[in-house]
């Protein structure tokens, strides 16, 4: 299918891109392949270990970008860098490390060092942050009430800490610190002054996807602001034809900046997936059922 796709737009090097992140967010599963766990499985194992916790994202990472790569795919939409915030919508959840932002730093640096390892570019998400969103972003608008200072001790953090990788994905939240109308994906403001200001992320801006139920209007229109708005790519998923067709009518092509941050992303790709697949499957699964003992 991968092959047939890059066949069909006639580009052998065209990214594919795939929600691969463990837990709830699985594309490829058994009996085909591991199911990795949730991210805050991990996360556990770092508040108990830290050392253990990063590399078994290191490891758990790796592991994906090698069942990737067998099949074609080179970017994969992980990690996620959203803080767990009690009372929070669990669309987040377990998705994410840990409520520390340190600890959400560490793996998921290791989590994108591993997919980086494999072939695979690692993506990000969801900037500047979803993790005190009280609203399911794929069925309504979230609003985020916090001031910026409290967005920068906490949420941005994680960001600011991997602002060197190479593509982000943008939120469907309203941060009103910034934007009081317009969800962060729309907003000029946000990306400008949070995105690309105060986390200083200079890599590829994807949005998410364009028809999750926080934003309005066509998807045409959804398309073309989110690219005024400060996005590189306008992202499409659920492969409704005539959704594809109205994105495909109202997209430019990629602006000289996102070429050259998309340049700079290639360079990023490891051609090399040898490894032994055995030793580090068993070494993952050692930590996470050895250190999970009291």
């Amino acid at each position: 299918m991968v092959t047939d796709l890059r066949a069909a737009v006639g580009r052998a090097d065209a990214p594919v891109l795939i929600d691969q992140e463990g837990g709830r967010v699985i594309r490829m599963g058994a009996p085909h392949w591991r199911e990795p766990p949730a991210a805050a499985n991990i996360g556990a194992l770092a508040e108990r270990d830290r050392a253990a916790g990063c590399r078994a994202a290191w490891l758990n990472a790796r592991l994906i970008a090698a069942d990737l790569r067998h099949v074609g795919i080179d970017v994969c939409c992980l990690p996620v860098l959203d803080l767990q915030f009690a009372g929070a919508s669990s669309v987040v959840g377990d998705r994410a490390f840990s409520a520390d932002a340190d600890i959400v730093s560490e793996l998921g640096r290791a989590a994108a060092e591993g997919l980086l390892a494999g072939g695979v570019l690692p993506v990000i998400k969801h900037m500047p942050g979803h993790g005190r969103a009280t609203a399911d972003s794929h069925h309504a608008m979230p609003r985020v009430e916090a001031s910026l200072e409290a967005l920068m001790e906490s949420d941005f953090r994680p960001f600011r800490a991997l602002r060197d990788m190479p593509i982000g994905l943008s939120a469907h939240v309203c941060y009103e610190a910034f934007d009081a109308d317009l969800p962060g994906t729309l907003s000029p403001t946000v990306i400008a002054e949070a995105v690309r200001g105060a986390i200083g992320f200079d890599g590829l801006l994807l949005s998410d996807d364009l028809s999750m139920e926080a934003l309005s209007g066509s998807l045409g229109e959804r398309a073309r602001a989110a690219l005024a708005a400060g996005c590189d790519l306008a992202l499409h998923c659920n492969g409704e034809p005539g959704e594809m067709a109205d994105v495909a009518e109202n997209v430019t092509q990629l602006s000289p900046e996102g070429l050259r941050r998309w340049a700079i992303e290639k360079e990023n790709l490891n051609e090399d997936n040898v490894l032994n697949y055995n030793e580090l499957h068993d070494e993952f699964n050692n930590l996470m059922e050895v250190t999970a003992k009291p």
